[in-house]
């Protein structure tokens, strides 16, 4: 079985699973209370929650930007965004398909820009790293006020989530522990399991060496890429706490930013808009808090509304350059001829 079968087998089987849970979950909340509550998204509310996804787009491209700076790379911002936007869309689209919109963007730049490939792969590796760094520090603080003065959640729910967190930890450890003790992590994984030395002047070691210059304390570029993406966590918490606050209820700084922990926890996996996910953590969340079921419910469908608004401008851009691509080949096969 090839691995272009595989990823399609692995979509389908996480979108039904998603929609099964999504469906079971409003079969027991019930679907009018749903319907009712929904309403918030049809008028002038929906539109600052649209506005402020936007936002949440905006900053991720703004530290996007200031990496590739930090590379040496200067390009138009307006053009940056919507190559952002197109990857942005396949990572919530279509998670399963792992790095699909980083290499799109990596696409984007390498073939529309014409900049070295080097570089671009660099930034976006960087620009990741960057994000879940202050999404794990966001998810932990979230986590441990709710579990020690709110609630502990089922067993199962524990035993998937916290799989997936730990993964991402402990990736993220053995990145920073490497950075920072100047060991690469190229060289082990070739090592390892190609059982040979990599050249110096190797790709992937020129790559590796631009993101550890990078990650350095005394680097502005690192620290401000720090703050980006800590205002574009706090963005994502103030839309978090003004649409619970549309759906009828105000909550405080430390109950929403546990909602907003949920909601990084339910992207760990790989489900297309995290159908289901979401909503199966959320449920408790919510409940825990003293926040109705049905309240969680709207709350994850409107934020997936929010976000597919962002995605659909973003697959906007990914089938254009697509069609783009298409007819390079064409014009380049006519010269060839």
């Amino acid at each position: 079985m090839s691995f272009a079968t595989k990823q399609k087998i692995l979509l389908i089987f996480s979108f039904i699973l998603g929609l099964g849970l999504f469906f079971w979950l409003g079969r027991m909340i019930g679907w009018k209370e749903i319907g009712r509550a929904f309403e918030v998204f049809t008028g002038w509310q929906g539109l600052i929650i649209i506005a402020l996804s936007f936002v949440i787009a905006y900053l991720g491209a703004l530290r996007w930007k200031e990496i590739l700076k930090d590379c040496g790379v200067e390009t138009s911002f307006i053009n940056l965004f919507k190559i952002y936007l197109g990857g942005y869309s396949m990572m919530y689209l279509f998670p399963i398909l792992v790095w699909g919109g980083e290499f799109y963007r990596m696409y984007g730049l390498v073939n529309e820009k014409h900049i070295d490939w080097r570089k671009t792969t660099a930034s976006v590796v960087i620009e990741r790293i960057l994000e879940w760094t202050v999404n794990i520090i966001f998810i932990f603080l979230g986590l441990t006020y709710f579990f020690y003065n709110v609630f502990f959640p089922p067993k199962e729910i524990m035993v998937v989530f916290g799989i997936a967190l730990l993964f991402f930890v402990g990736i993220l450890s053995f990145f920073y522990t490497k950075v920072y003790g100047k060991e690469s992590i190229v060289k082990i994984v070739v090592k390892k399991f190609f059982k040979k030395e990599i050249n110096i002047d190797n790709g992937a070691l020129i790559v590796e060496k631009e993101i550890y210059e990078f990650f350095d304390f005394k680097n502005n570029s690192f620290k401000k890429g720090i703050i980006l993406s800590v205002l574009r966590a706090l963005v994502m918490q103030l839309r978090t706490w003004m649409l619970i606050f549309f759906l009828g209820s105000v909550i405080g700084f430390w109950p929403s930013l546990s909602v907003l922990s949920f909601t990084y926890v339910s992207s760990l996996i790989p489900i297309p808009t995290s159908l289901g996910s979401h909503e199966a953590l959320q449920f408790f969340a919510f409940q825990s808090i003293g926040l109705t079921a049905s309240m969680a419910t709207v709350f994850t469908m409107i934020i997936r509304a929010a976000e597919i608004v962002v995605s659909s401008v973003g697959m906007i851009f990914l089938i254009r350059s697509g069609f783009s691509l298409i007819g390079n080949k064409f014009l380049n096969n006519d010269k060839n001829q």
